[in-house]
């Protein structure tokens, strides 16, 4: 192999490695101008955690879920929220639903201060109904057929699926862009149980 074969080999697997390390708003915006038809920006699972003294200001969000009921996180003061922005049109969302259907009935069995809302994004309320019935999910979602919700969610929710864990006073202390695994979501709902812990006491 000549020096300037393996040059290039080697530019190509650095371009490889910088590709699948991205995950900023750049790449995301990149995406939604690609025009490839995928119909949704997706994230590679990158995990954002925010210490305490680092987490901005709560978050506010309320609206109709897909049973009709109206939902507002000003009511879960207190509680460890998880919020999970997906659409059965959305493949990894599909993939990911049977964790987080696992894991709420999991998070529901530690009796802990934790709930859990679905943002059912950019389809109508009587489909994202019918996935959540297939799919098993007990938890609620908040319809968001025109997609505005995420703009409440401070700029942490670009890709679908997006999932964000929240304290108890509201704020964002992890995110995760893109699917994640029943054990994730498990492991970062006990890091803000234990933050919450040593805040408190």
């Amino acid at each position: 192999m000549s020096v300037l074969t393996r040059a290039l080999a080697a530019g190509a697997v650095g371009l490889m490695v910088l590709a699948g390390c991205s995950a900023d708003s750049s790449g995301l915006a990149e995406q939604a101008r690609a025009g490839d038809n995928k119909s949704y920006i997706s994230g590679d699972g990158e995990i954002v955690r925010y210490a305490v003294a680092d987490r901005g200001e709560p978050v506010t969000l309320s609206g109709p879920t897909l049973s009709g009921e109206q939902w507002s996180l000003a009511d879960h003061r207190g509680s460890v929220v998880v919020l999970n922005k997906w659409g059965s049109w959305c493949p990894p969302c599909v993939k990911e639903t049977p964790d987080l259907v696992q894991a709420w009935a999991d998070l529901q069995a530690m009796d802990a201060p934790v709930t859990m809302v679905g943002l059912n994004f950019r389809e109508s309320a009587a489909t994202g109904a019918a996935f959540a019935e297939r799919s098993g999910m007990e938890y609620p979602s908040l319809t968001d057929e025109d997609g505005i919700l995420p703009l409440q969610l401070q700029g942490r929710a670009q890709a679908t699926p997006t999932t964000l864990v929240l304290d108890g006073q509201g704020r964002i202390a992890a995110v995760v862009a893109g699917p994640l695994s029943r054990a994730t979501l498990i492991g970062l709902v006990e890091d803000v149980l234990a933050d919450e812990g040593s805040t408190s006491g």
